[in-house]
């Protein structure tokens, strides 16, 4: 009598989907932007003050490259582990500990004064924030299936550009104004706002039909999915394209200080709002256009990926060498659009070829492999900008940012290479 006894729910904080409205899938997604939001400003608050940082505390490039890099570091190395309790625990429960736990870390960001202090306080940020997307996106594959995953998914998407670009924004003018540590003091207590709300309205579906069964034992999760060559192109893909998305996180804002002298609540403002919001606008209109191609061809979410990586490639290294403010502006913009079309399927391609139950830890271990990129990203610019061989930090920082358009391209071969590998049928719903 296995079936009557999954049919029975016995946990108070599990609602099956037949018991609310049918909006309430789209009201979800309006909860967890808004977290995800604050998951974005609380870690682009840093890189906004990374002038400030520098001048109180003397830290070289590399240094700052370094701090950039600790919240990856460990933010890539607990995602696997992220995704596997996603798929075995209470989402609901997982996302509440996670938004308290991110919360409390970037509150003591305020509190750091050494190196030392700051690569701990960045790295137990990564920790709590890489527990936030395996759930969320496992949770939110449940009320989104094939019809409107890849819209779902990108109107969360849109939320990671608002929290950048506000986040980095108000950051800047909060620390321009009353210090660097000022935005931790905001930020940090917001967090714990959200998790109240979460508490109060987030329901844990009932997990889908192709779910029901038992979560695969780990060693068959991990199996399947090396076991599937299109997924790991995939995450090949997501480990170049974030390489080049952590360093225009991470030093955007300080490429405009050194090279087009903004000043520093300007450059938080400016290094954000061209790329994120170009991104905002356009990864919504290319969830639609993936939902469209998907039912033609089961390559669809796919197919506007690597339309973004290609374009957007060539963007990067104009935004690297351009010497023109109109120009760079221009290119910031067209990155943004490019980078939209790639981030609306990061997720929605992977569910397309992996089990429905072992989706947690798909999401945890795109997220480990993406980040391993990212990780590298931040601290390659930073090196570079110290040891390279042009005679100014600027120069090298401008060579460094236009060299990372080539893993766009590698990424966008990885896309190329996972086409050929997606199954010709539709596997999973």
């Amino acid at each position: 009598m296995a079936g009557a006894g999954n049919s029975q729910n016995t946990n108070p904080s599990i609602h099956t989907q037949s018991v609310v409205p049918a909006s309430y899938k789209w009201w979800v997604v309006f909860m967890l932007w808004f977290v995800c939001f604050f998951n974005y400003a609380d870690r682009q608050a840093l890189s906004s003050v990374l002038p400030l940082l520098a001048q109180q505390f003397k830290f070289n490039p590399a240094q700052l490259g370094l701090i950039g890099s600790s919240f990856a570091w460990v933010y890539a190395a607990m995602a696997p582990v992220a995704g596997l309790i996603a798929d075995r625990a209470v989402r609901k429960r997982i996302l509440l500990f996670a938004c308290v736990g991110w919360s409390f870390f970037t509150l003591a960001t305020a509190w750091c004064g050494n190196l030392s202090a700051f690569l701990v306080v960045r790295g137990l940020t990564g920790l709590g924030e890489t527990f936030y997307f395996p759930a969320a996106m496992a949770l939110l594959s449940d009320y989104h299936g094939l019809q409107t995953r890849s819209r779902a998914m990108s109107w969360h998407q849109s939320s990671v550009y608002a929290g950048t670009i506000l986040g980095s924004w108000a950051a800047a003018v909060l620390a321009e104004r009353h210090g660097w540590r000022a935005p931790f003091f905001l930020f940090g207590p917001m967090g714990f706002v959200l998790a109240i709300v979460l508490a109060r309205w987030l329901r844990e579906p009932e997990r889908g039909t192709a779910e029901k069964a038992a979560a695969l034992p780990i060693s068959e999760t991990i199996s399947s999915m090396l076991r599937t060559p299109a997924a790991l192109l995939l995450m090949g893909a997501f480990l170049c394209a974030n390489f080049v998305a952590v360093i225009f996180l991470t030093w955007t804002p300080m490429f405009l200080v050194e090279k087009f002298h903004y000043a520093i609540g300007a450059a938080g403002l400016t290094g954000t709002i061209y790329i994120h919001l170009a991104s905002a606008v356009a990864v919504p209109i290319a969830g639609w256009l993936a939902d469209r191609l998907v039912r033609r061809w089961t390559t669809g979410r796919v197919l506007v990926q690597t339309l973004g990586l290609l374009l957007g490639a060539a963007f990067v290294v104009v935004v690297g060498w351009t010497h023109n403010p109109t120009a760079l502006l221009f290119a910031m913009v067209c990155f943004g659009w490019c980078k939209g079309f790639y981030d609306s399927g990061i997720f929605a391609a992977l569910y397309d070829v992996i089990d429905p139950r072992a989706r947690g830890a798909a999401a945890g271990l795109m997220n480990t492999v993406g980040w391993t990129g990212g990780a590298l990203g931040p601290l390659f610019v930073g090196l570079v900008s110290r040891y390279g061989s042009r005679p100014t930090l600027v120069e090298n920082m401008s060579d460094a940012i236009a060299f990372s358009a080539v893993f766009y391209v590698i990424a966008a071969a990885c896309l190329g290479g996972a086409m050929l590998w997606f199954p010709k049928r539709r596997a999973f719903v």
